[in-house]
């Protein structure tokens, strides 16, 4: 039995408990924001508001605090927001945790000082000293995780026998894991595949959305193998995988429909979608300022196009 805690009581890091739990692991979650997600993770029956589901009763809650990184734990999950990352990278750093870390979170970061665009592993080792990463990424609907439905994903480690290690924790007969040396490709597909689902879902018909996919598909193998990535990463469970996944029926897919149909952002925001994070949205602002100046717009047309909707708050203009 190895102990395991888990930083974020959202879907995704609630519904990830389930997998832990049925392979005989001691389960702590915790959550340092959403009063929400306390309320639900600490009740008697663990209902989650988000997940629509009684978690295991086995699954133990804990308030956070630095008291509770300091204990012994075989591996630590931060399944937080992308805004949580400085958070708890400036908790680690404080505390020096040298526990190993598996990262749930998907996105980049852009930083002006350096004019670069970094992915989450690279900023917890850069900017807080965060070493023994690994990361999970892949087509994971978090309601259907918590339901035991298949899932397949991927950990990636340039030490790929820490990353089987870590898969050995966690799998189950319905949590299937792959693995990765390719950290760098497989963090940048997971982000940018939110951004190419809503060009996807700006197709008005079948045809125009395969169309899209089969450009999209074609755009982000050349971003990776740009940020250093291996080019094939893209034919896997964090690219086509998961761009499949986020295109069939996500919040980015249904916020690229409204572009399509001539709506600006702002307006489908406001009119259709005014409670709804749209993650490919925020990345899109996040990462903006270096796509748009640095890389050529012939090489990632759907890309700069998005790019300069969202930013200028534009009407979409794509020729599939």
């Amino acid at each position: 039995m190895k102990k395991i805690l888990i930083i974020g009581g959202g879907a995704m890091g609630s519904a990830f408990s389930v997998p832990c739990l049925e392979n005989n692991n001691s389960v702590t979650i915790t959550e340092p924001y959403s009063k929400l997600f306390i309320r639900n993770l600490s009740s008697k029956n663990k209902f989650h508001s988000a997940l629509k589901i009684n978690l295991p009763k086995k699954l133990k809650f804990r308030k956070f605090s630095s008291s509770l990184l300091r204990e012994k734990f075989d591996l630590i999950v931060i399944a937080l927001s992308l805004s949580g990352i400085d958070f708890i990278g400036k908790q680690f750093k404080n505390l020096n945790i040298k526990t190993p870390i598996l990262v749930l979170t998907k996105g980049l970061k852009y930083e002006k000082k350096n004019k670069k665009i970094f992915t989450i592993s690279e900023q917890l080792k850069k900017n807080y000293n965060v070493s023994n990463i690994s990361i999970l990424k892949g087509p994971c609907l978090a309601k259907e995780l918590a339901r035991k439905n298949q899932t397949s994903v991927i950990v990636a480690n340039k030490n790929i026998n820490l990353a089987k290690k870590i898969g050995k924790m966690i799998s189950t007969k319905y949590y299937i894991i792959e693995f990765s040396k390719d950290i760098i490709g497989i963090e940048v597909c997971s982000a940018i595949k939110n951004i190419y689902s809503m060009i996807i879902g700006a197709g008005q018909s079948l045809n125009a959305s395969s169309n899209l996919f089969q450009k999209s598909v074609i755009e982000m193998g050349y971003l990776i193998k740009y940020f250093k990535g291996k080019e094939e990463t893209t034919l896997g469970l964090a690219g086509i995988g998961d761009l499949y996944v986020s295109a069939a029926g996500g919040r980015n897919s249904k916020m690229g429909s409204y572009l399509g149909r001539g709506f600006t952002f702002k307006t489908a925001k406001k009119k259709f979608m005014p409670n709804d994070t749209v993650e490919g949205e925020q990345l899109a602002r996040e990462i903006a300022p270096y796509i748009l100046k640095k890389i050529d717009k012939k090489r990632i047309p759907l890309m700069n196009n998005l790019l300069r909707t969202i930013i200028n708050n534009k009407k979409l203009k794509i020729k599939v």
